[in-house]
Order: structure tokens, then sequence, then C-alpha cells
């Protein structure tokens, strides 16, 4: 485009080559489930009691008969009685010393909250400072990990949207807990059964926060982190709703390399295996899983009690991942409408298997303000990308993108902004752009005069992006927006840009 100068052409050319032929960066998400190597796999941690990997040793037969024992063995204890009773003895005391990112500012604040081995670490909604008091869902992350990191503010891949983000697109409050032995909180790990005293002690935090309506505060999980839920749950009636994606049934049948408490002892496995205090729910509860995840075990929790609180859900031809995003959203939409002075959410097979068929959202990121003092201008960026200067002498220039790397609309776009002189008027950016053979319009952006085109262009590597090219008039200078993004996800980053330059403004 004649109106950039050719040396900045070949800066961008150089910089895009580069981004994109750097290998991915490792996986941010610590905590949460993933099909990558590691301590422990999907196939070996979290399918390992289904029928076609695991061995014949009973467990259906034994889920079956889980309350006829129960009550014949005389076990009259409630499973709050029987853990506070216990004493776990653990085999290896493991902690660890993650740092915790800051949270997005305005949207989340990094806080401590008060449990039986000390403060941990949690991020909580900001307050909105409207003078309501308003719903919050605490969403306990999958992994056997006990930290947080910035997994709740990065893409929520469709396919596997760990992150809970549709509860705070939808404007409900979130806690975020980390748990004992995580982030230099002070215990140790205890592999789901002290994790439940902190969760408990999570819903006292959030109910002590003056704009949490606490009776209105729900419970939410996925896979391990699901079971600590429905174990929640089973321990206190104090969460409105709990609503947990891929639970587990009895965890003696699961990947034991994570365990950190003594094997040799019978009850260990007992007060962490929800099977076994199914009757002590008194909530409403909702366990979910795609018929490819742990869909046995979800049968074995149905098949163990007739607790009218308890209700299960398999959704067919999906996995262990897949129904999160569509169906966290169900989940949203039914804390929204449950205003009533009783819980009053109730949710069929047939709704959630409808809303497995929408189409894919791309969601906008939590976004932050980017300002230059010296143009007096301003605009909204995603809150994980980085802003970098890199204005030679003489110039202002910056360069915004992901600090992260994956395939998704977040992580691969890229944005420099320019600023020049002001020596042309709109009328002649348009015919300048014109004659390099691209249609250009013009159009007001916050009462400053604009102009847009859109371009395709190729790399080194001769990989395509969309390039859609925006200058703003200010008052002092002509300042180019210069937007890239793999073809393929053109259609799929115009509200992010749009959002983006709609947002510009100058003092």
């Amino acid at each position: 485009m004649k109106i950039k100068a050719a040396k900045k052409v070949i800066v961008i050319l150089s910089a895009l080559s580069m981004l994109f032929t750097v290998s991915c960066s490792p996986g941010r998400n610590a905590g949460q489930d993933t099909a990558s190597s590691g301590s422990s796999s999907i196939k070996d941690t979290f399918q390992s009691g289904s029928s076609k990997d695991a061995p014949d040793n009973g467990q259906e037969k034994e889920s079956q008969t889980t309350k006829n024992d129960k009550k014949e063995s005389g076990q009259t204890q409630s499973f709050a009685e029987a853990h506070d009773a216990f004493k776990t003895t653990l085999a290896r005391e493991e902690n660890d010393a993650d740092p915790i990112a800051d949270p997005p500012e305005g949207y989340f604040d990094l806080i401590k909250y008060p449990s039986t081995v000390g403060d941990l670490a949690a991020y909580v909604s900001s307050d909105p400072g409207d003078g309501e008091k308003h719903p919050l869902i605490i969403w306990v992350v999958g992994g056997w990990g006990n930290g947080i990191d910035d997994f709740p503010w990065c893409y929520p891949a469709w396919d596997n949207d760990q992150t809970g983000s549709a509860f705070w697109q939808a404007d409900i409050l979130m806690m975020y807990p980390s748990f004992r032995g995580g982030n230099g909180n002070p215990g140790h790990y205890e592999a789901l059964f002290g994790e439940v005293d902190d969760i408990a002690a999570a819903y006292d935090y959030a109910a002590s926060l003056p704009y949490v309506d606490p009776d209105r505060i729900y419970l939410g999980g996925h896979s391990t982190g699901a079971t600590r839920a429905l174990l929640a749950a089973e321990y206190t009636d104090k969460f409105r709703a709990v609503f947990c994606f891929g639970a587990v049934d009895e965890v003696k049948y699961h990947n034991n390399s994570q365990f950190t408490f003594d094997t040799s002892i019978e009850e260990e496995f007992t007060m962490r295996s929800p099977i076994h205090w199914l009757d002590d729910i008194k909530t409403p509860t909702f366990l979910i899983e795609g018929s490819d995840g742990n869909a046995d075990n979800l049968k074995n929790i149905e098949n163990a009690t007739d607790n009218e609180n308890i209700h299960c859900y398999v959704i067919p031809g999906q996995d262990h991942f897949s129904v999160l995003a569509p169906l966290t959203r169900v989940a949203a939409e039914k804390i929204l409408s449950d205003t009533g002075a009783e819980p009053d959410i109730t949710i069929t097979q047939e709704e959630l298997e409808s809303a497995m068929k929408q189409d894919p959202v791309t969601p906008l990121p939590l976004m932050m303000t980017f300002t230059d003092e010296d143009l007096g201008l301003s605009m909204s960026y995603p809150f994980l990308w980085e802003v970098q200067d890199v204005s030679e002498e003489g110039e202002i220039a910056w360069y915004l993108t992901s600090m992260y790397e994956e395939d998704n609309v977040w992580d691969l776009a890229t944005l420099y902004i320019d600023a020049y002189e002001p020596e042309l008027g709109v009328q002649e950016i348009v015919d300048s752009l014109k004659e390099e053979g691209l249609e250009a319009t013009p159009l007001t952006i916050n009462g400053m005069d604009a102009v847009q085109c859109v371009d395709m262009f190729e790399d080194e590597e001769g990989y395509s992006y969309q390039n859609t090219y925006v200058i703003v008039l200010t008052k002092d200078a002509m300042v180019s927006f210069d937007f890239y993004i793999p073809e393929y996800y053109g259609e799929d980053a115009k509200e992010l840009f749009q959002t983006m330059i709609d947002s510009i403004r100058t003092e």
C-alpha cells in the first residue's frame, strides 16, 4: 500500500514470517486435563474405568448394590460426619510454588480465602459496583493440580473449553479457587480429601462478599474438578445447585499415580469416592458426560441411588471434553433464570442434545486499555496480548499480539499501530488505495474521519493472511491499525477487530 513507508512494510513482512514459523509455545493450563504427554494421560486417568480400558473387576455390580450394602452394614454417618472424623494418611507430602498470574483488572481480583489449613489463593469476580447482590458460581478446573493460572481468560476452544468461560461471558460472577498445596498455599495435595474442605471454605468466602447473593452460589467442575464438586455436594447443602461434567464414581478404579494418600488403607478410597455417599446430596446436582467419556461412571452412579436430587445425562456421540462449551452455556442460562426463593432448575436430555448441535461460538476475550500518551489515543485490546514498543527514532509504532501461539483467533491475530504526519485527507487516502487495486471505504470512528480496506497477504512461507487496514485521522496524526489473521480465521476474527476499532478514543 502506498500509504505506508516501504521500510515499514519490510519490517511487518519479516515479523510475520517469524511469528508464524516459530513452534507453538508450551501449554499454559497446567491445572487442566490435557491429552498431551505428562504425568498422566486422558486415557490412563479419566477413561480407565470404561469397559474398553478396564478389566472386569466387578465395579458395575458393586456400584449397583452400594446403597443396599450401606444399609446392611449399619452405616449411619453422613458424609460430612465421616469426613470430618477421618484423618487422612499421606504417603507423599507434595505441593508446588507455581506463580499466580495477575488477573484482568476490573474483571477479577486475586484474593486469599481462609480454610482449615490457612489462607488459599483464588480469582474472584470484581465488584460490579451497582449495589446489587449477584449469583456466583465456583468453578473447579479439571486435572490433579491444586493451583490456578491464567486459564480462566485463555481461549475457550469449542471442542475443549475447560475454562468455565461461559459463565463470565453471561455476566455471572465467578470464583476460581486454588487448593491446599498449590501455588505456595499451606498444606499438601490430598487428592480429593482436604480439597473438599477447601471448596466448602470457598463457599463461605463467596457468601461473605457484599455483592454476592449467598442464596445463589453455585458449584461446577470438570473431570477431577467435577469429582471434587460432587464430593462437596455430598458434604454440604449450601450450594444452590451443582453441575458436574465427567465426574468419576469410585476412584480406586482410576489411575492412582496421582494419589498422595496411603493406598493400602481401604477407607482412604471410600472417603474420596462419591458413589458411597450419594444419598447425602440434598441440593439439585446435575451430572453430565459424553458417551465416549466417563459415561460408565455416570451410569454406575445413576444405578446406585434413587436420590431425586441427582440428575444424570449421557450425551451420545460426545466425549469427555466436547460437552463443555455448549453445555456450560446451558448451565449459565439456567442460573440466570433461577431467581426464585427456592432452586428451580430443570434440564432435559432433549435440550442438552439440542444445544450440542449449535454452531461453534467465537467469544470476545476480556479486554484491557492501551494508551499512547504522545498521540493522546487509547483503545481496547485482549488481556493476554503483549504490547511492544517497536518505534524507531522519530517514529511511533506498536506491535500487539498474544503471548501464546495456539491455533485460534485470539492467539494468531496480530495488530500493528503506526503514526504518521497528517499529510493526506480521507479522499487522498481512498484514491491512493484504489490505485493499488484495493477497495477503500470512508467511515467515522467516534467522531474521527477514517478509511478501511481489506487485503490478502502471503508471507515468505506461502501462508495466506487477511489484512484489515484502518487509517484514523486525529487532529495531530494519521494513525494506521494493521490487523493480520490467518485467512481461514478471517470471518471469525471480524468481531474482535471491529471491537478494537470501535474502542479507539482520543483525548
